[in-house]
């Protein structure tokens, strides 16, 4: 199954005006046209997002260090300030609890909910520079905390709601919040899960905490409830930065164990944003709905793409796999839904959300994982024949290096185009061009990170790799296949890292934690893509502690409970295999693909 754009759509696409603006026909040549003349490519892109700069850039981006081009070189802005370009009276979120009514917020009393937040921030006596931290679903307060936050010069880190205290503890030590906002309990499926006695045993520092539940709850001596916190002030002047300043603070799996501290500046969201303006066709009033959170970039990209392009965001705060979420997404009138594909799957077995009227849609989006194309032929039909936006990218990157768009073709699990305004190459193992290899990136592209807080940068992305027609590239991990018509197919990862689940975690975090157990002398995690596509499964291979040991039920529901335990309820290993030892390289490391290729062989 394949979708064709109507000509209708196409001329009404942000992606044709562009086009129409320079002239071209063809959307292949509009793309390479984005990245040879790249600094008016994205010179304009900020001109159609209307990004709202105090003092204007003398150039673009400096072109002779591509590792450290200076974005919007002399400008002064706040990002938050291009949140809320659109009418007052224009509706900003619409949200709905588990079991409730459908609420809806202006951009107006969103802005003043930002601005008494901001000032509570200021009259708690922190400063420009100080982090806090967001451990929380994504509400209403959420959003406004982290706007509020960025708009008074105070960096955010987030973590996702989902973490064990040992996750969140971690996050906490590297990133050194002076308050962290969180709820009593996340209510979810029916479910009451403690979020508040985590951050405490994480020794979170002083918490605010807005009340999920009517149950009392004691507080640390310290800590404040929500309602004691918030300011009656709703007038607040956004603190101005330059672009290259810390606005956030995002955690991505690194090869080496410990969460790489990724930090996003003020030229960040405008990629966010630009991904949303041209290849997700989000448009002025349009609904859009993401399930996730903001301690996953999805989150925040979600707030920036939508208000930045002067949407309105659409916040189930439910779980998204009955059919509530599917009357949330009908009643709001979603225009563009994106998901992780192990949602689509979810929706197939139940068919909760078959007879609905989802024909607001104009487009789905897939990102986090591998997809199927039958779960994605699946989604289309939901929305009466709507197109999957593919969409594969980074943390790092701020939003995608692939994905598609409503003008060209779309064919379910496929990536139809490279970003505009980005470039990548596909090498091989003597790196040499091939239709088939790791992914580099060709910098400079808005959005790239610059720094790492707990990493060196340069040797993370550009130590020790090749080049290109003479040209520096970045590593990024990831393994396409070009196809025989052009588009790309996603082929997992590289390195050492994987998605499970649409969560970025790395082998190595997952051996430490199993590693303990009193069975394993060392094992070996590795992510198997099913033949059908879709979502990747764990396996661990384990080499016994005792040889002579047979392999034991038991040890994969014990290794399945730790790792939920320790790092994300969300993770479980299929299956689990004794060998009698791993494949290693020269140099002692474990040659994870061979383990891959065997897996493969042997199923």
């Amino acid at each position: 199954m394949s979708l064709k754009p109507s000509e209708e759509i196409i001329k009404n696409s942000n992606i044709f005006k562009m086009m129409q603006e320079h002239h071209f026909t063809d959307y292949t040549k509009f793309w390479k046209w984005s990245v040879s003349d790249k600094k008016k490519f994205w010179t304009e892109t900020i001109k159609n997002l209307d990004i709202n700069l105090t003092n204007p850039f003398s150039e673009i981006y400096n072109s002779d260090d591509v590792e450290n081009p200076q974005w919007l070189n002399g400008a002064k802005l706040n990002i938050v300030d291009s949140c809320f370009q659109n009418d007052d009276d224009a509706i900003a979120i619409i949200y709905q609890k588990e079991n409730d009514e459908l609420q809806s917020i202006s951009q107006l009393t969103l802005e003043k909910l930002v601005n008494r937040i901001a000032n509570s921030l200021i009259d708690s006596g922190l400063v420009k520079g100080d982090v806090i931290a967001i451990d929380m679903p994504l509400t209403l307060e959420a959003v406004a905390i982290y706007l509020a936050a960025i708009k008074a010069g105070i960096p955010v880190a987030t973590i996702a709601d989902s973490f064990t205290p040992n996750e969140i503890a971690i996050r906490l030590k590297i990133t050194k919040p002076k308050l962290i906002f969180t709820q009593d309990y996340l209510l979810r499926a029916g479910k009451k899960l403690p979020l508040y006695s985590k951050i405490l045993e994480a020794n979170a520092p002083k918490a605010v905490v807005i009340k999920a539940t009517e149950e009392a709850l004691s507080l640390r001596e310290y800590d404040l409830f929500w309602d004691d916190f918030l300011s009656n002030n709703t007038s607040f002047k956004s603190v101005l930065h330059n672009p290259e300043d810390l606005m956030t603070i995002l955690f991505s799996s690194g090869t080496t164990g410990e969460p790489k501290a990724i930090p996003w500046t003020h030229t960040t969201p405008i990629k966010s944003a630009s991904d949303g303006y041209y290849h997700h066709n989000i448009q002025k009033n349009d609904v859009v709905c993401w399930p996730t959170n903001l301690g996953w970039m999805m989150g925040p990209w979600l707030i920036f793409a939508a208000l930045i392009n002067k949407a309105s965001i659409a916040l189930y705060y439910g779980a998204p796999i009955d059919r509530n979420f599917g009357e949330f997404v009908q009643n709001a009138k979603v225009n563009m839904l994106g998901l992780v594909p192990s949602i689509v799957k979810h929706w197939i077995k139940t068919k909760c959300n078959e007879n609905l009227d989802w024909n607001a849609i104009k487009c789905f989006s897939s990102t986090g994982e591998a997809s199927n194309p039958k779960e994605m032929e699946y989604l289309m039909q939901l929305g009466n024949n709507k197109p999957v936006i593919e969409y594969c990218g980074g943390t790092e990157i701020g939003g995608g290096y692939v994905t598609s768009t409503v003008v060209q073709e779309n064919i379910p699990s496929t990536f139809s185009t490279q970003a505009l305004g980005g470039e990548f190459v596909l090498l091989n193992d003597e790196y040499k061009p091939s239709d088939k290899g790791e992914l580099f990136l060709l910098p400079p592209i808005m959005g790239l990170s610059e720094k790492l807080l707990n990493r060196d940068h340069h040797d993370v992305y550009f130590k020790d790799t090749p080049t290109y027609n003479g040209l520096k590239l970045r590593r990024h991990g990831d393994q396409l296949i070009r196809l025989n018509n052009g588009y790309y197919k996603a082929m997992g990862r590289v390195d050492d890292a994987m998605n499970l689940g649409g969560i970025k975690v790395s082998s190595i975090q997952i051996e430490a934690v199993i590693n303990r157990l009193h069975f394993i002398k060392e094992s070996a995690a590795i992510a198997i893509s099913p033949e059908d596509g879709g979502p990747s499964v764990l396996v661990i291979y384990y080499v016994a502690l005792n040889a002579r040991e047979t392999e034991n039920e038991s040890y994969l529901n014990l290794i399945n409970t730790l790792i939920k335990n320790e790092l994300n309820p969300l993770f479980r290993a299929k299956e689990l295999i004794k060998i009698d030892s791993l494949p290693r390289t020269a140099s002692g490391k474990v040659m994870r693909r061979k383990l891959r290729d065997l897996f493969e062989s042997e199923h």
